[in-house]
């Protein structure tokens, strides 16, 4: 009943362009969670990220479990397709991968804008999150599902074009002068 409560507060986060700003912030979602959640959902709230563990305890969410697969393997194949572009060795696994997850990693890997390769891979997470969307719109799932929506519309809108490219420019530059002291940072 609890979870009624908190998502009926919630805005809407469907049909938000990239340019307006998030009718919600992170820490207010969180607050309302700390309100109206159990500490085991809120528990495994906060153990949602957008960069999945390597070896994590599994989730009692099937919806968690999901997303860390699919992003997981997503950042495998993307670096697959980074070793192959610099012809060097890259262990991938044996997973069985989404086609369109193959596509839209190749697509972000053959853009010449690291801007660019962003915005798709943020635009495939999207739709990626809306293929878990949970049929229950009153469930916990759907609480991590919103969770995780709001956490790529939050980082998307912290791209910054002039600071990456900067960025971009340092991390290369240092690696032409095999200068690895960037990842320090």
């Amino acid at each position: 009943m609890a979870a009624y409560y908190l998502i009926s507060q919630l805005p809407s986060l469907d049909g938000i362009s990239e340019s307006t700003s998030l009718p919600i912030t992170e820490e207010r979602f969180l607050e309302l969670c700390k309100q109206f959640l159990s500490k085991k959902a809120v528990g495994e709230l906060l153990g949602i990220s957008l960069v999945p563990p390597r070896n994590s305890e599994k989730s009692a969410s099937a919806l968690i479990e999901a997303w860390n697969e699919g992003e997981s393997t997503l950042r495998l194949i993307l670096g697959k397709f980074r070793a192959e572009k610099l012809n060097k060795p890259f262990d991938a696994e044996n997973r069985t991968i989404d086609p369109a997850l193959v596509q839209a990693a190749r697509t972000a890997i053959e853009s010449e804008s690291p801007m660019e390769a962003e915005k798709i891979l943020s635009r495939f997470r999207l739709d990626f999150i809306e293929t878990l969307r949970p049929m229950d719109s009153f469930s916990e799932d759907y609480i991590f599902y919103y969770w995780l929506k709001l956490k790529i519309l939050s980082r998307i809108r912290q791209f910054d074009s002039k600071i990456g490219e900067a960025e971009y420019r340092n991390i290369y530059n240092s690696i032409i002068n095999k200068d690895r002291t960037e990842v320090a940072q």
